[in-house]
């Protein structure tokens, strides 16, 4: 009689090895007001990025005149590089909110490093401009900024962007 080895049926793992990785706990209520003021920055840059696609003659102009040592190609570029920026902008705010949603701690970094590049960019900005609209939506942009990075960094939010184990 030849006996045939049958593992024990609950045993999925051999014995020693760590059993099934826990699952991710849900979002807190942080978490996703975070994602969601993300997507409200996502939102507002687009909306710049539509408003300043369709205002570019006027911005070319308001440029020339405040600048007009400034070649025609010079300006194009630099309404151009101003475009791109808002475009990237929305990028990031898309992929920082994606990731957050998901638990990856690489997006709470990178949102709240782009955060501080931002306000240094903001401080720097300000301090060229008179107080007006533009100066008005960079803070709404910052405070959207800021609010979802406290919620990111709280302390309800610290077991959701833990490290999981690989299935």
């Amino acid at each position: 009689m030849s006996e045939q080895y049958q593992p024990y049926p609950s045993a999925g793992q051999p014995l020693g090895s760590p059993g099934p990785p826990e699952p991710r706990p849900a979002a807190p209520r942080s978490v996703l007001n975070a994602v969601k003021l993300m997507w409200a920055g996502a939102v507002i840059e687009a909306i710049l990025f539509v408003i300043g696609v369709a205002t570019i003659s006027s911005a070319k102009s308001a440029l020339r005149t405040s600048n007009p040592k400034l070649t025609g190609s010079e300006i194009s570029a630099a309404v151009n590089f101003q475009l791109g920026f808002v475009a990237l902008a929305v990028l990031l705010w898309v992929l920082c909110a994606l990731g957050v949603r998901r638990g990856q701690s690489w997006a709470r970094m990178t949102g709240t490093v782009l955060f501080a590049i931002y306000t240094l960019l903001i401080l720097l900005e300000v301090s060229r401009l008179s107080v007006g609209v533009g100066v008005l939506i960079y803070l709404v942009v910052w405070l959207v900024g800021l609010g979802s990075v406290i919620l990111l960094w709280r302390k309800d939010a610290s077991a959701f962007f833990k490290p999981q184990p690989q299935l």
